[in-house]
């Protein structure tokens, strides 16, 4: 794969670099000579226009010789930001604060606020114990992976403990939070739309899986599918991704991380984490998908808190299907499309991870859902009401619950 997968020897030489200044400094100068020693294409490849360009040749994605990506100062980015004004902050998560910026569409140089190519720039907060590991993951992963399906990373910036990244901006946010939220004045993600962000994300394991050397995302649920303007889905979030099994093995063997909720059971029991162990977290976004509630959420009555223990049996029954679909898209699918999802839905949470589909599966069983379409008599049969049924009333607790065990071999 070129340079971009040699990253056993890099990590050794960065791990140390919290104490080691100079090991920062090489590792940096290494990764800033894979980035401008590319063509000369490179540094704009990922400008708005060009990156359309590429992802037009190349639908099914890419994997790059060498990382296509910007190094940037601190000063770049402070100047991007408005100097982290709080009024440029467009998130906060376990790795830090994420702020709007602006660049140039051709160079990806800071330029004028407002003015230019609108982008995301995570800071790394400095006490984040897993931070930088996952900075390196990042910039190991997305500087070489190239898909319609996957968020693209522009570019990053090492400067003494300032890690940043540089991402497109993806202006309609994650699938969490309009799968979640409860604002009457904006309109819930309709079935279709559900529907087209499921073959998105899909599409996007699909070719993390089916690369030569396979990878596995590891942590796949709603706030890491992130959404275009259009409501195209991309992934983000590669800091626990992992390439897989090798040499005729069936799993690694690794520290369990992830999310609670979403993570496969064999993963979390035994530290064995499969290529379809993604499969199983994909099920469980389908299930929000269609149910409208969350994983995991405390704030839910005793045995309805862990959401795939509570519904997983329903799915297989047509009756009790009906009652637990989300009622604010009652009336937009056909009840064999539901179906469907169901089957679908039940395959991916098998327990034994070799009874779950590959992805490629998923993608084409997912698209002939989306062939189904229903013809709605009225828009009042579209909508619903949010009221009709009891457990869809409550706005479900905002938890994550990111883990980490010490099962298993190191990460």
């Amino acid at each position: 794969m070129g340079n971009c997968w040699g990253s056993s020897s890099l990590h050794e030489q960065s791990h140390n670099s919290s104490t080691n200044q100079d090991a920062s400094r090489n590792y940096s100068n290494t990764m800033e000579l894979s980035a401008t020693t590319s063509s000369s294409n490179c540094r704009s490849q990922f400008s708005e226009a060009v990156s359309e360009i590429v992802e037009e040749r190349n639908p099914d994605g890419q994997i790059l010789e060498m990382p296509n990506l910007k190094v940037y100062t601190f000063a770049d980015l402070k100047n991007a930001t408005k100097n982290f004004k709080s009024d440029t902050l467009l998130g906060e998560g376990g790795f830090g604060k994420v702020y709007k910026g602006w660049v140039d569409h051709r160079t990806l140089q800071p330029s004028k606020i407002g003015s230019g190519m609108v982008v995301a720039i995570k800071k790394l907060n400095p006490e984040s114990m897993q931070g930088f590991e996952e900075w390196q993951s990042e910039v190991n992963f997305l500087g070489c992976l190239s898909h319609p399906n996957l968020v693209k990373l522009l570019g990053y910036c090492w400067e003494e403990k300032e890690l940043l990244l540089v991402y497109e901006f993806m202006a309609r946010g994650s699938l969490e939070n309009h799968l979640f939220r409860r604002n009457p004045a904006i309109e819930p993600l309709s079935w279709d739309l559900r529907i087209k962000i499921s073959v998105g994300a899909a599409k996007g394991l699909a070719f993390l899986h089916a690369s030569d050397n396979q990878v596995i995302y590891r942590d796949f649920k709603a706030s890491n599918i992130l959404l275009d303007g259009n409501y195209n889905a991309k992934i983000s979030d590669f800091g626990l991704a992992k390439f897989g099994p090798s040499g005729g093995n069936s799993h690694v063997t690794t520290r369990v991380m992830g999310t609670y909720g979403y993570a496969a059971p064999e993963y979390v029991a035994t530290g064995h984490l499969y290529v379809k162990s993604d499969v199983y977290g994909f099920g469980v976004v389908l299930l929000e998908m269609m149910t409208g509630l969350r994983a995991l959420d405390t704030k839910r009555a005793n045995g309805q808190q862990n959401l795939v223990e509570w519904l997983k049996p329903s799915l297989s029954n047509r009756r009790k299907l009906k009652t637990i679909m989300d009622v604010r898209i009652v009336g937009q699918y056909s009840s064999k499309a539901a179906l469907q999802a169901a089957e679908l839905t039940l395959k991916c949470l098998e327990t034994d991870p070799k009874k779950r589909p590959p992805m490629k599966e998923v993608v084409e069983a997912l698209e002939r859902i989306e062939a189904l379409k229903v013809k709605v008599k009225g828009k009042d049969s579209q909508s619903g009401s949010s009221q009709s049924s009891s457990h869809h009333v409550q706005q479900p607790a905002r938890h994550h619950y990111r883990f980490q065990t010490s099962n298993g071999a190191d990460n």
